[in-house]
């Protein structure tokens, strides 16, 4: 039986990460905790790109076109905050977010990491942008690394 998983190395991988503008009080402390990952696991600056776009729903959008770039990234990671508010908004970017990440990261075989907390308030929004729930943005950079350990494996496997 074989067993194929990623690991954490992230030496010479080319990782794109985009950051929403909107709430950044949240996405600049998760994009600290990415950053700080990956340079913790071997990245080198040279390696890693930092877009800013001006909110969560046009994330996919650019994630579309540095997919679609040659040569590919190994990885693109997408940080943001979207903040329940008063009006249903915030389930119309949510959603479209996320679906719009995933039909890139599907469409395009690079894998692409939903790194935008979606929360109910601004308190659950801190809590996981580097305090009590530790830094969703980490969190984020580590699947990034191990996904495209992985595919790097599958890819010279084919």
């Amino acid at each position: 039986m074989k067993h194929i998983e990623g690991h954490f190395d992230a030496r010479g991988l080319k990782i794109d990460l985009i950051v929403s503008r909107f709430n950044d009080f949240i996405s600049s402390h998760l994009l600290e905790g990415a950053l700080d990952c990956l340079r913790r696991h071997g990245a080198r600056d040279e390696d890693l790109t930092v877009y800013r776009v001006p909110g969560s729903f046009e994330i996919p959008y650019l994630a579309a076109r540095l997919a679609d770039r040659k040569p590919k990234p190994d990885a693109i990671i997408c940080l943001g905050a979207v903040i329940r508010g008063s009006t249903d908004h915030y389930q119309y970017v949510a959603e479209g977010m996320a679906r719009g990440i995933q039909r890139v990261a599907m469409d395009s075989g690079v894998p692409v990491i939903l790194g935008v907390l979606t929360t109910d308030t601004i308190e659950q929004a801190i809590e996981r942008a580097g305090t009590k729930s530790g830094n969703k943005g980490a969190d984020a950079a580590l699947a990034a690394i191990e996904m495209a350990t992985l595919f790097r494996q599958v890819s010279a496997k084919a």
